[in-house]
């Protein structure tokens, strides 16, 4: 119990330290016009206070991930939880941090624009394409998932409600944000806090023992699936996911003064983090052993994790609340996903999004389009989302290690964890069966080659000039 406590605080004074430096490195400009004020248009752009900026971005960023990700990530042991600690503050809260803020400062452009301006025309072009499809993936998945456990919780037929949750989508894409998302965020993000914190508490007074197993042996997965890379493929969400970097700009949009930055974005991302702690730690405790975990897993997904903890810990009424709030999370970044989808293609093709009509032109089409997918058997290409997921973040790190070089600011913030997800997506690509399938040594040996010659390239052309103009 000590050591799971002495995670969540080492979360907590993570964001009051080192969010802190970082907000010092980037130094926010508290007389600097915001997009909320300077872009204004009563859809997309519009000042927002803080406090709800907070529980709409955690709800934006979540999805399933926190609550998945670390269960799947449970299965290596109290591993994870050290990795979520690690990669949460030096990792994923700086990715979303920078994504955030440099949003702001370019007018609240999305990931594929703001990669574009600080790595070139080809890399906006590329990213154009990479996050349309992705955020695509998501919004459908985050429609099947949350039908699927409501189905299990109600008994309705699965294509109502996914029906019910696309309409809902809809007018979540095309709405002003302060319409729907800014009204039901804060009372779901309340719901979620909640009942994630009340099965952590269930736990510590149950039967069961907390951490049972402080094995930090090098693999103790039940499949034999070795931690480097698939640990950090796996248990993205709550550590450091590339998605998020798609969800920041809508906040970016919204926040009244640079200074709000660090609670809403780095803030937001440490929040996600213990949630992800306390079910990786559910997933721990509440099993006796991997392998026990693992079967249920097996036999009906991550979800069935989910309904049997929270019957089990909080009974049969606590239970349906519980799994409510875990519906909410993709319910609430599905819909964010289509209405980054729209702002992204709106961006590309220079389409104004003030009258509803133009938001309809793109909405309509990116729904029948979502529909279609819906009804596709694309697992084979889902298994590429955690790949792409993490060469996103990789991307947006690089990204924010070039905004800091050329201003010759300290970059290391942001090349130290860029580099590390380099080594880690290209050993995955690799190693893996969906990728080139090669040996682990090899694999391991062209990661590493593949981080070392990625900081290379970037210290040759972003930091040496920046030195050198600096020292002239």
């Amino acid at each position: 119990m000590l050591f799971f406590f002495a995670c969540v605080a080492s979360l907590i004074v993570g964001y009051l330290l080192y969010g802190k430096f970082v907000d010092n490195v980037f130094a926010p400009d508290v007389n600097r016009t915001t997009p909320a004020y300077a872009m204004r248009d009563g859809v997309d752009y519009m000042p927002m206070p803080m406090w709800k900026l907070m529980f709409i971005q955690v709800l934006d960023i979540a999805g399933i991930g926190p609550i998945f990700g670390p269960i799947l990530g449970a299965l290596y042991g109290p591993v994870a939880l050290i990795w979520i600690v690690i990669g949460c503050i030096f990792g994923g809260a700086v990715h979303d941090y920078f994504s955030g803020m440099l949003s702001i400062r370019n007018n609240g452009a999305s990931v594929p624009e703001l990669v574009g301006e600080y790595l070139g025309m080809t890399a906006r072009q590329v990213m154009r394409v990479f996050a349309f499809v992705l955020l695509m993936l998501v919004g459908v998945v985050f429609v099947l998932a949350p039908a699927k456990l409501l189905t299990g919780l109600t008994g309705v037929e699965t294509g109502i409600l996914v029906a019910c949750i696309f309409g809902y989508y809809f007018l979540a894409t095309i709405l002003p944000i302060d319409k729907l998302i800014g009204r039901l965020y804060p009372l779901f993000g309340a719901l979620l806090l909640v009942m994630t914190v009340a099965l952590a508490i269930a736990l510590m007074f149950s039967g069961h023992t907390m951490l049972p197993n402080l094995d930090f042996a090098v693999n103790t997965n039940p499949g034999g699936k070795p931690i480097w890379p698939l640990l950090f493929i796996t248990l993205s969400c709550g550590a450091i996911s590339g998605f998020h970097a798609t969800q920041s700009p809508l906040m970016a949009r919204c926040v009244k003064n640079e200074k709000e930055g660090r609670p809403v974005f780095y803030g937001a991302m440490i929040i996600e983090g213990i949630i992800g702690l306390i079910w990786c730690t559910l997933g721990l405790s509440f099993y006796e052993s991997p392998e026990a975990l693992n079967a249920v897993i097996a036999a009906g997904s991550p979800s069935a994790v989910v309904s049997e903890v929270a019957n089990s810990l909080l009974g049969p009424v606590g239970g349906i609340f519980a799994i409510i709030a875990v519906v909410i999370l993709p319910i609430t970044s599905g819909d964010t996903a289509f209405r980054s989808t729209r702002l992204i293609v709106a961006e590309t093709f220079k389409m104004d999004q003030g009258p509803a009509i133009k938001r309809l032109l793109i909405a309509v089409p990116l729904f029948i389009l979502g529909y279609i997918i819906s009804t596709q058997n694309f697992s084979a290409i889902w298994r590429y989302f955690g790949f792409s997921n993490q060469c996103l973040s990789m991307l947006v790190l690089w990204t924010s290690a070039v905004y800091l070089a050329q201003r010759a600011k300290l970059h290391w913030i942001a090349s130290i964890p860029a580099t590390f997800m380099t080594a880690v997506v290209a050993t995955f690509i690799c190693q893996a069966k969906i990728g080139f399938g090669l040996d682990m040594n090899i694999s391991i040996m062209i990661g590493i080659a593949a981080a070392v010659a990625a900081f290379g390239a970037f210290f040759v052309k972003y930091v040496r000039p920046s030195a050198a103009v600096e020292s002239n």
